[in-house]
């Protein structure tokens, strides 16, 4: 239980730090924005690679159940795409964007899309903690924290442009984090449950992780032309990953 609450303080607290970052920089440079998500999505590739589905299968001989929850956790945020504005509409955060989504509802349409993205991110923490152990364990953790800070940041811009308060717009994020906690608890709870039922729990956050990846993080890195550098940085996001395995 200790290493679920240290993976949760972990979340919790980049998602603050990102948000307080925020506050100081209102605008981060496309081609610095797409190599840092891009680091971020070669780690999230990996870690839902390696560290979730790989192990699902490891555990179980019905590899039938690992099929049906990686499928599972990709529908589950796919419906919730349905009905939520994808997260690249507001990585970017350019002035004509803010313009065009000036009303605070469809500002906060934006900030409902990263909250209910952070629940199936905490679920990933949380099913990891308590199915792997040593650098995969905290693999998963540490690559879902390292995007939970440009996702801070990118909340604070446009609650501030759309006439938020300051304290309110923080009380938001910090909000949006704990939501996350909830996440890896509930993560670990499922996980805990059963032996069974644990593949199929990390198939599905696999499946979610990569669902993430491949429809919201790898479009927006290519979205302003700097792909090269942002399929670089995935690159060496990945090795991140794979190297933290081999030497923890």
């Amino acid at each position: 239980m200790t290493n679920v609450l240290i993976s949760a303080a972990g979340l919790c607290g980049a998602t603050i730090i990102g948000a307080i970052l925020g506050f100081f920089v209102k605008e981060l440079p496309h081609k610095w924005n797409d190599a840092v998500l891009g680091y971020c999505a070669g780690i999230m590739l990996a870690a839902s690679t390696l560290g979730l589905i790989v192990p699902a299968f490891e555990q179980t001989s019905l590899w039938w159940l690992v099929v049906i929850g990686v499928m599972a956790g990709a529908l589950f945020l796919n419906v919730l795409d349905l009905v939520t504005p994808h997260l690249h509409h507001i990585t970017g955060l350019d002035p004509e964007e803010h313009r065009n989504n000036a009303r605070l509802s469809h500002v906060m349409l934006f900030v409902m899309a990263i909250a209910l993205h952070k629940l199936p991110e905490g679920m990933a923490a949380g099913v990891s903690v308590c199915s792997t152990e040593g650098a995969t364990e905290w693999g998963v953790s540490f690559g879902i924290a390292l995007q939970n800070i440009p996702e801070g940041m990118v909340i604070i811009a446009p609650l501030m442009m759309a006439g938020v308060s300051a304290a309110r717009t923080f009380f938001i994020s910090i909000f949006i984090a704990l939501l996350e906690v909830a996440g890896i608890l509930l993560g670990f709870g499922l996980g805990s449950a059963s032996s069974t039922f644990l593949p199929v729990m990390l198939g599905f956050a696999g499946g979610a992780m990569l669902y993430v990846t491949s429809d919201e993080m790898i479009p927006e890195t290519h979205a302003h032309g700097f792909q090269k550098q942002a399929t670089y940085a995935l690159l060496l996001g990945f090795i991140t990953f794979v190297l933290m395995e081999k030497c923890v």
